[in-house]
């Protein structure tokens, strides 16, 4: 094994571990914003605890995300710039798929910066763009799905599937906790995650795990000659 392809190899395994990771965190941390960390609270775990462990896990999510952008630039693969990195859809590698990738990174880098000027931006800008958390969670996973080599994998498959499931139960509990109170905010919530999980269930088996992904997903076709060759397309 000659070192080029080792440094490759090392780069696309770290680029599919934190991608995976920086998953999770999210979705732990999208879990405990629709809990509402404000209301959520017992003796044992009280308000600002959860709260610290909010920021803490976010904060925990975006070092990976920066690790996953920083290795999938290093790995020579595929030819990822950094400005394809943070401008969607502009990318010649599964175009659509990295450009939700790039949506999801500058809706986090938003919501990031604006916390850090909550007192400069004031309570309400801040507000409205914190709810673009909400939107990055789900974009995030379909830049998974479309982008990820180990996207028909079981345990990948597993992973996400937990990741749904915790955000649908969360919201499913948001939904019920003071029902019928904002009844139309709630009807909606529920309704879009309802779609959502629909539309996965449907989409799967004919997208990512469907026959030729790679190249019905947009992959290069020198890239897609190492199919052919026995390597693995990534």
């Amino acid at each position: 094994m000659s070192v080029p392809f080792a440094s490759t190899q090392l780069y696309w395994y770290l680029t599919r571990s934190t991608g995976a990771v920086s998953l999770v965190l999210f979705t732990a941390a999208v879990v405990l914003g629709v809990l509402d960390v404000q209301r959520v609270s017992s003796p044992r775990w009280p308000r600002f605890v959860i709260d610290g462990l909010h920021r803490k896990i976010s904060l925990l999510a975006l070092v990976f995300l920066a690790l996953h952008v920083i290795t999938t630039i290093l790995d020579s693969f595929v030819s990822i710039s950094l400005i394809e990195a943070f401008v969607p859809f502009i990318g010649s590698y599964r175009p659509f798929w990295l450009g939700l990738g790039a949506v999801a990174l500058d809706l986090a880098l938003a919501v990031t910066i604006t916390s850090l000027l909550r007192a400069r931006v004031g309570y309400r800008a801040w507000r409205i763009v914190h709810w673009l958390a909400y939107a990055c969670w789900p974009i995030a996973l379909m830049h998974s799905f479309g982008t990820g080599s180990d996207a028909d994998t079981l345990w990948m498959l597993v992973l996400s599937g937990f990741c749904v499931a915790a955000v649908a139960a969360a919201v499913m509990w948001r939904v019920a906790r003071g029902w019928p109170s904002h009844i139309r905010a709630r009807s909606a919530a529920l309704g879009a995650t309802t779609l959502f999980v629909l539309f996965l269930t449907v989409w799967l088996p004919s997208g990512p795990l469907g026959p030729e992904w790679p190249r019905r997903a947009g992959t290069p076709s020198n890239l897609l000659a190492h199919s052919d060759t026995g390597t693995a397309t990534r």
